[in-house]
């Protein structure tokens, strides 16, 4: 994806935010996981990621300028793995499984996320 302001492909930061929250969300759907709503930039001056829940479901806002774009859907996959409450195993798949996604890439085989029936049994084992 690239590390400047404006890598490979280029465009406008706030058209790639769009692409990426686009993929991000039809990758979290495909894989069982709650999707939530993206802006920039968070209300909060200064924030760089801000995460807001609601009863209908959350917003996750990022700052876009100045930033490496990198960086803005790494915040973006981040906020949607707290969204979820993954963590461990399931966060690392689900991290890899949304960053391919949002580069347009295919995910490797060990970003597969487990069905939703399955993170739950996970859960409650965990919690036991």
């Amino acid at each position: 994806m690239g590390g400047g302001p404006h890598p490979q492909g280029g465009g406008l930061p706030a058209a790639r935010f769009v692409t990426a929250a686009r993929r991000l969300g039809a990758a979290a759907r495909g894989a069982g996981l709650s999707v939530p709503a993206f802006r920039s930039p968070p209300r909060v001056a200064g924030a760089v990621r801000t995460l807001r829940r609601f009863r209908e479901g959350c917003v996750i806002a990022v700052t876009l300028r100045g930033r490496p774009f990198d960086d803005v859907v790494a915040d973006m996959v981040d906020g949607l793995v707290r969204v979820n409450g993954l963590d461990g195993a399931a966060a690392a798949r689900a991290r890899c499984l949304l960053l391919a996604a949002a580069r347009g890439d295919d995910p490797g085989p060990g970003c597969d996320l487990p069905s939703p029936r399955a993170r739950m049994a996970e859960r409650e084992t965990q919690a036991a």
